[in-house]
């Protein structure tokens, strides 16, 4: 007997010791990724790490990292959207638009209202009629890319004015205006889902959605509300893009919002629903960024980036999906 529950006892044990390090994985690899990213490309090359080169990087990726921390709340809440590139791209054709034809800075302003109204259309039509976010966006996507093309006629909208480009190009010092956009951005996203009863929420929806509606949550309501934020958030990192470039551009946008949901589920984000952590999908952000940058430093081959960006995901999605077993 006594022999039974010493083997018992190793075995719960050991079972806990791989569900400890299984939970660690999910929670920091990203971080120790990082880590150890940066400590390689210091090694191999001595103009990675120069203030400028860092500054760079959080400038270039700032757009995607706004959109990344919104598409956070979505799959916490258990849901994808596939929609944000063509968001991005109405968003911005139509900020050039205005900022041509009306004014530069009502321009710039009109970008996050017209990415809140998709990405309220796309909640509406998700919880109204009851279809999978994945195949709803799916066509969403579709439709609002025509919109742009409608917008644009097919051409380009070049907006060569110093009140429209400021956002993009604009500096505080050595720090862009683009990156503090996204740090308060991601900060506020934080606070709303970690301290707020909303963001209890969106946790309780993701994570068993008929026990939420039990328990009285209108998820309906939740799911429209992050389905917005993301368009949003979209429509934000297109009024700093198309500021950056001067000119708006249907085929904007297009891929990322792969690049947002591969940043997402590398930092640790569950593809089920239910848990995830805003800050962990900004370092998958620069997890993404600092494999782009080191491959452009060493002139490496392109292929190279790809596979080691698609297995990287492999291992983030297998992580997560270890975890939920457990």
């Amino acid at each position: 007997m006594s022999s039974d529950t010493a083997t018992a006892r190793s075995v719960v044990t050991s079972r806990l010791t791989a569900g400890s390090i299984a939970r660690f994985l999910q929670k920091y690899a990203v971080a120790v990724m990082i880590v150890l990213l940066m400590a390689l490309l210091t090694a191999l090359s001595d103009s990675f790490l120069t203030t400028q080169n860092l500054i760079n990087i959080l400038n270039q990726n700032a757009p995607l990292a706004i959109m990344a921390a919104a598409m956070t709340l979505v799959i916490i809440g258990g849901g994808f959207d596939l929609s944000v590139g063509a968001t991005f791209a109405v968003a911005g054709v139509s900020a050039a638009w205005v900022a041509l034809h009306v004014h530069p800075l009502l321009g710039l302003a009109i970008a996050p209202c017209v990415g809140l109204a998709l990405g309220l259309v796309n909640g509406v039509t998700i919880t109204v009629l009851n279809i999978h976010s994945f195949l709803a966006t799916l066509a969403t996507s579709l439709v609002f890319r025509g919109i742009a093309i409608l917008i644009t006629g097919g051409t380009l909208i070049p907006v060569r004015l110093p009140e429209f480009t400021w956002l993009g190009r604009g500096r505080i010092g050595p720090v862009y205006i683009a990156v503090i956009v996204m740090i308060v951005f991601a900060v506020a996203l934080m606070v709303l889902l970690n301290r707020t009863a909303f963001g209890r929420k969106v946790f309780a929806v993701g994570g068993n959605e008929e026990a939420a509606i039990l328990s009285g949550i209108r998820t309906r309501r939740v799911k429209i509300v992050t389905f917005a934020i993301a368009g949003f958030a979209a429509g934000l990192a297109s009024a700093i893009a198309v500021s950056r470039i001067s000119m708006g551009q249907a085929t904007a946008g297009a891929g990322m919002e792969l690049e947002a949901i591969a940043a997402v589920i590398i930092g640790g984000t569950s593809i089920y629903g239910g848990q995830g952590a805003i800050w962990r999908s900004l370092a998958g952000v620069i997890m993404l960024a600092l494999i782009n940058n080191g491959f452009n430093i060493l002139n490496a081959d392109p292929f190279f980036k790809d596979l080691t960006t698609g297995l990287i995901i492999v291992a983030a999605v297998a992580i997560s999906a270890s975890g939920r077993r457990r």
